[in-house]
């Protein structure tokens, strides 16, 4: 995700027509009946005898459609992609969602030690690293025939500060790694100051978007930046900690007169105020458009926290938390709002399907928070910040008529000199930043909403828009496209979803939404052919 040579990499750790699907807990009655459809229903789910399913979520339609997610292990063991949802009407099995491909699993006996498939992970890993796991094995099911591998996780820093946790997936018999992707977690983050009060209303005077109003909280006779309003998510200052020791470092920002920042990064609590405000309106968002109560739909706030690092030019999301780099040089406080809420979506993800961060999927992830980012912006409607379709635009110190962006959601190579992929190759992607896979679904999402159309400010020829000489796409509107993605991201991707399935997982949602016979259902097919997912 880099704009002129300059790595800028936003890291990750995840309706009927009637009323939007609500998620519920694993007790819910839906869930037993889903087991009981499994059970006689193995052959569509590829399951084996050996399989047992663990209930993740369950949503139930309006019209009484349920949905119940799943994660696999095999004799006690996870089996990574085999993770299903089971759809059904009145006890009737209706399909199954999953990438999974066969009921065979493989020989549990291991021919290498967990030590040595350290050893080959940690010299792919390359840098110096703070911590590695002891290998667990797991059975790896994204090809044709699952194998027994060890998953080895190292955790360090690159060069440029930002985090990273590597999952590497070892061959259990030929040693080979077999897949790899960057997943940061940490434990739940603490920080100084105790959140909570009474509910207040604040001033934030942002650095991005003027004087805004805050949802604070009043206590022992002063101010906190804890959003009682909203589960009480709260805002801390790292104080130029690194992000590994930013939660246990950072204090809570507190004020005498509920007045934050001062519209420049003079005052601390300026960024703080735009993270605070970042986070308000991204909960806001899902909340309105979606249904979705906080990011893992269980009314909680997430904490945020900025001022992490040295000139760190980044944002993150670590499992359950914002972490907020300054910038510095041409490149301000990370606090935008589509950043914000392209870094929480990632958590939505994580919390729904579960996209993988590599192949197909992996860009798949990385554009669901570019979708939802941009969504959030335009939700905001903030007349310091005309909502677009470029992601991260107002991060730059200069620039004339917002054409530096980190990302075009209507021509993605456009953005970063062609590193980023406007088409699906044939092949698919393998081996491929997410940040640069997830160009043919952010090209599609831009071309289902707006259709074969230039954005304000841009003038390429309709023929460059599309992959496939169809200038006559047309758009079916942002709050039919964001309700599609959403319902197929909730409701039918599952952890190795490739492009072409994901065309068939939107088709369906739309059909959920609108029908079959729609103009939205024809235009999810032809805005997918658009960029050369067929």
């Amino acid at each position: 995700m880099s704009h002129s040579h300059r790595p800028l990499v936003f890291a990750i750790a995840l309706a009927l027509t009637a009323g939007a699907a609500h998620a519920g807990k694993a007790d819910h009655p839906a869930a037993g009946r889903a087991l009981g459809l499994a059970d006689s229903h193995a052959k569509a789910l590829n399951k084996n005898a050996g399989d047992s399913l663990v209930v993740k979520d369950v949503m139930v339609d309006a019209d009484g459609t349920e949905h119940v997610r799943f994660e696999r292990t095999y004799r006690g063991l996870p089996v990574l992609f085999g993770d299903v949802v089971v759809h059904s009407r009145n006890g009737q099995f209706r399909s199954a969602s999953q990438t999974l491909k066969s009921s065979l699993r493989p020989n549990l006996d291991a021919k290498i030690r967990g030590d040595e498939a350290t050893v080959i992970a940690g010299a792919d890993f390359g840098i110096a690293f703070d911590g590695v796991r002891e290998a667990r094995k797991v059975v790896y099911a994204r090809g044709a025939s699952p194998v027994l591998a060890y998953e080895v996780v190292f955790t360090g820093t690159k060069r440029d500060q930002t985090p990273t946790e590597m999952h590497y997936f070892v061959d259990a018999g030929s040693g080979r790694i077999l897949d790899k992707w960057d997943m940061v977690h940490t434990a739940k983050p603490g920080g100084g100051g105790t959140p909570g009060g009474t509910p207040a209303v604040g001033t934030g005077r942002t650095l991005l978007y003027g004087n805004v109003a805050l949802n604070t909280a009043s206590s022992g006779g002063s101010f906190n930046l804890t959003d009682t309003t909203r589960g009480n998510g709260a805002t801390y200052d790292a104080k130029g900690a690194a992000y590994n020791v930013a939660a246990g470092r950072a204090t809570l920002f507190t004020d005498a007169d509920n007045t934050w920042g001062n519209n420049t990064t003079s005052d601390r609590a300026t960024v703080a105020s735009d993270a605070h405000f970042g986070v308000a309106t991204t909960f806001d968002y899902y909340k309105v458009t979606h249904g979705r109560n906080g990011i893992f739909n269980d009314g909680k706030g997430v904490k945020s926290y900025v001022h992490v690092g040295r000139n760190w030019a980044n944002a993150a999301w670590y499992a359950n938390a914002m972490y907020y780099g300054d910038g510095g040089g041409s490149v301000l406080p990370l606090v935008a709002i589509d950043v914000a809420g392209h870094e929480m979506s990632h958590g939505v993800t994580q919390a729904t399907s579960a996209l993988a961060y590599s192949g197909d999927a992996g860009g798949l992830n990385e554009a669901t928070s570019d979708i939802f980012g941009t969504m959030v912006e335009f939700y905001a409607n903030n007349g310091s910040d005309t909502p677009d379709w470029k992601i991260g635009e107002e991060i730059y110190a200069s620039n004339p008529g917002e054409t530096k962006a980190i990302r075009y959601m209507f021509k993605p190579s456009a953005a970063d000199g062609g590193a980023s992929y406007d088409c699906y190759p044939a092949a698919g992607f393998g081996g491929v930043d997410p940040h640069y896979s997830s160009g043919p679904a952010n090209h599609f999402f831009y071309l289902l909403s707006q259709g074969a159309t230039n954005p304000s400010g841009f003038n390429y020829a309709l023929s460059a828009l599309v992959c496939n000489g169809d200038t006559g796409v047309t758009g079916i509107g942002r709050s039919a496209a964001e309700r599609i993605w959403y319902r197929a991201l909730d409701l039918y991707f599952t952890s190795g979803t490739t492009y072409p399935q994901a065309r068939a997982h939107t088709l369906r949602a739309a059909s959920d939404l609108f029908g079959s016979t729609s103009a939205q259902y024809a235009a999810v097919a032809r805005a997918w052919s658009a960029v050369g997912v067929n």
